[in-house]
């Protein structure tokens, strides 16, 4: 049992319908909710397994999440892959990967208030449909999406803070530092960001592998 929502069936009731993972991208790639849908080339919607305990959530299309519709696939996801491969967790078993912005920001701005407003019952619908044991923030934008939270996330990564409220109770989320910033600052020295981000990767590891053992033990 990791939320209210968890089940053994892959929908949720949702304004008295029950809806899938698959009836809600149809409706999420007809958006028009904000002005991004304007410049958009395609919806940016997920990857991943949707079966998972683990989601994760970045900020915002890039160039080629646009061009490709699906998230963390740039220089940036690249990286990201290559850091999950080395913390043992595979990006198309182990995970489910969303943005909490759908489409891409002009020049890849920061999303504004509106916009997340705008987004923010897409990715909670898909947070309630996939119903994860653990959720990941990856970046300052989607800690602020999902907690409210401004600012902070180098203080912030790698801490497990327990979700509140009825969507996130029973859920444990942590904040990660975003890619794009291991981008910018590539020493691998004691201390520095990617070396915060692998340790950070390996508890969360060990945290799955103890959430799996637990449930294996239960079955």
């Amino acid at each position: 049992m990791h939320g209210p929502f968890r089940g053994g069936w892959r929908s949720v009731l949702h304004d008295g319908m029950m809806e899938s993972l698959e009836l809600l991208e149809t409706e999420c790639r007809q958006c028009q909710r904000c002005p991004l849908a304007q410049g958009r080339t395609q919806v940016v919607f997920a990857r991943g397994n949707p079966s998972a305990q683990l989601l994760l959530i970045g900020e915002a299309p890039g160039a080629e999440e646009d061009r490709l519709g699906l998230p963390f696939v740039g220089r940036s996801g690249q990286l990201l892959d290559h850091l999950l491969a080395e913390a043992g967790l595979d990006r198309d078993r182990d995970l489910y990967i969303v943005n909490g912005i759908k489409c891409r920001p002009p020049q890849n701005r920061r999303p504004t208030h509106v916009e997340m407003a705008a987004c923010r019952p897409w990715l909670e619908r898909q947070i309630a449909l996939v119903d994860p044991a653990m959720i990941l923030l990856v970046g300052a934008t989607a800690l602020q999406a999902v907690l409210g939270v401004k600012g902070g996330i180098t203080r912030l990564r790698g801490q497990w803070r327990p979700g509140e409220g009825l969507l996130l109770a029973g859920r444990a989320l942590m904040p990660l530092l975003h890619p794009s910033y291991l981008l910018r600052n590539a020493s691998e020295a004691e201390g520095s960001p990617r070396w915060h981000t692998r340790a950070d990767l390996a508890a969360v590891r060990r945290r799955l592998d103890a959430a799996e053992k637990a449930q294996a033990c239960s079955a």
